[in-house]
């Protein structure tokens, strides 16, 4: 098994675009014999991953996130970059399954040489990514990609997972004409280290100027991540390319006053440890759920929870201390 994920480290890092693909769809899935080839894969990447600017691109469906990440990461490639995009899709609270409609929707992106878009299902994840983005990242950083974007599902409390993986957490807005700044919620707003209001254009275009306005007065009174960096509120139109030069700017400022800081070692220190906790969670839970003895609980527990005769702490309580007395 360790022979396998070594040849397959090689392949992603020689730029073996099927291999990266496969690499990916190896850590995405649940059987177990793939979890562990994936863990010698990732062990084997590793030290080649986080060298590159990681950015999570966030906003409420209809703000224009694929046109913008498109016409972005072109940008991008043609200042002498090469971009991966990891595109979560929402998936059916019903069936499970996902549209997967990114990779259609960025026709140009992800058929250019210095490019990789995958779709990826968010599944039952909270935070609007996949539980594997991060593991998905790191493999895309060892071959050889030097800026990572992640899109993440819609906007809402959930969505700040983001910014625990990423170095700068962007906010995506439309033109809004001052109305009640959105609805956005201050947990959002105060992760986002650049706030862009796109489809500034045409007949939105005032609207844009005056939501900008609006943001740029309520960032003021919020308190930013880091000290050395006061959020920027921008405008541009995807659609017409207007102002995409100058985010790409700020993301590149951005990176360089967090490495000049000695923030960028600290947070991804941070953010490892807490994906550390993370998957300990997941596991434990996974664990416990597929556990015989487990099982035989549940559905008494499960309907008594159901039928309100029984608080469903207290249900998880019992879940736990039975767990903690099997050998």
């Amino acid at each position: 098994m360790r022979d396998k994920s070594r040849s397959l480290a090689e392949q992603v890092r020689a730029g073996d675009r099927r291999a990266l693909a496969k690499a990916i769809t190896l850590v995405e899935s649940t059987r177990k014999d793939h979890r562990e080839q994936a863990a010698s894969l990732l062990e084997a990447l590793m030290p080649y991953s986080g060298d590159s600017i990681r950015v999570g691109i966030s906003g409420a469906p209809g703000t224009g996130k694929s046109t913008f990440i498109e016409v972005f990461g072109n940008h991008v490639i043609e200042q002498g970059h090469s971009v991966a995009v990891l595109a979560v899709d929402p998936s059916s609270a019903v069936t499970g399954g996902s549209i997967l409609g990114d990779k259609t929707r960025m026709e140009t992106l992800a058929f250019a040489e210095q490019a990789f878009v995958r779709p990826s299902p968010a599944g039952k994840t909270l935070g609007g990514v996949t539980r594997r983005t991060r593991e998905s990242m790191l493999i895309c950083e060892a071959a050889g990609f030097d800026v990572v974007l992640v899109e993440t599902v819609g906007v809402g409390q959930s969505e700040t997972a983001v910014a625990d993986m990423t170095d700068m957490f962007l906010l995506l807005l439309s033109p809004s004409g001052g109305d009640e700044l959105q609805g956005i919620k201050r947990g959002i707003m105060e992760l986002a280290d650049l706030v862009l209001v796109n489809k500034a254009d045409g007949h939105q275009a005032a609207a844009a100027a005056q939501t900008q306005s609006d943001y740029r007065s309520a960032i003021h009174f919020m308190k930013s991540r880091f000290d050395h960096w006061q959020p920027p509120v921008m405008t541009c139109s995807a659609l017409k390319n207007k102002g995409v030069e100058a985010v790409w700017t700020k993301v590149t400022e951005f990176s360089l006053a967090l490495s000049e800081k000695g923030q960028l070692a600290k947070l991804r220190a941070q953010q490892s440890k807490a994906w550390m906790w993370s998957e300990t969670a997941e596991s434990l839970i996974a664990d416990l759920k597929a556990n015989p003895e487990i099982k035989k609980l549940v559905p008494k527990l499960e309907t008594a929870v159901l039928e309100g005769t029984l608080p469903a702490t207290i249900a998880a309580q019992r879940l736990v201390e039975s767990y903690k007395k099997i050998d």
